[in-house]
């Protein structure tokens, strides 16, 4: 029996290369029928970084300012992924129709994917790549790589070309 993939979850960082990726994504979508859902992370503050913001103003205003910037930061997130999505869908209502949720959640991008994924109860996870050297993805890890190893679904990585960049997302 084949699979069934009802539900893709588009992860993205946002980047110049996310219109490349949303549209295998879309295509996907379109494919096999299915939903997407968009999902951003936003990394915390180191606790060193977070200590040297509290040695110069109390730790309930570091608090305040920390939760107005995730708030803002999540704003602008959905506000691109949406712009992306009437942008790559605008001419197609049917297409517009496929994007079921925009998620943006606070924490390392591989764990929030992988979370998300699982409340979700998606079928198949789309995201880019960049090349890295060897010692780029030994010593500093890579989102797509933990994604990949820790996945209990398919993952559809998609090569970005080197140099690509798309303006206006």
């Amino acid at each position: 029996m084949l699979p069934k993939i009802k539900k893709i979850l588009y992860a993205t960082a946002m980047g110049a290369s996310a219109p490349y990726v949303f549209r295998y994504a879309l295509m996907s979508a379109k494919h096999y029928d299915a939903q997407i859902v968009a999902v951003a992370a936003l990394e915390k503050l180191s606790p060193f970084a977070s200590s040297l913001v509290e040695l110069h103003i109390s730790q309930s205003q570091s608090k305040e300012i920390h939760e107005k910037a995730q708030a803002q930061a999540k704003e602008r997130l959905q506000e691109r992924i949406q712009r992306l999505c009437t942008a790559e869908c605008g001419t197609d209502p049917h297409s517009a129709e496929r994007l079921d949720g925009i998620i943006v959640k606070e924490g390392p991008a591989a764990q929030v994917i992988l979370s998300v994924a699982k409340e979700q109860k998606v079928d198949l996870i789309i995201m880019g790549s960049h090349r890295h050297s060897a010692l780029q993805d030994a010593v500093l890890g890579s989102t797509t790589s933990k994604v990949l190893h820790s996945a209990t679904i398919p993952v559809l990585v998609v090569r970005i070309p080197d140099g690509y960049h798309e303006e206006g997302y």
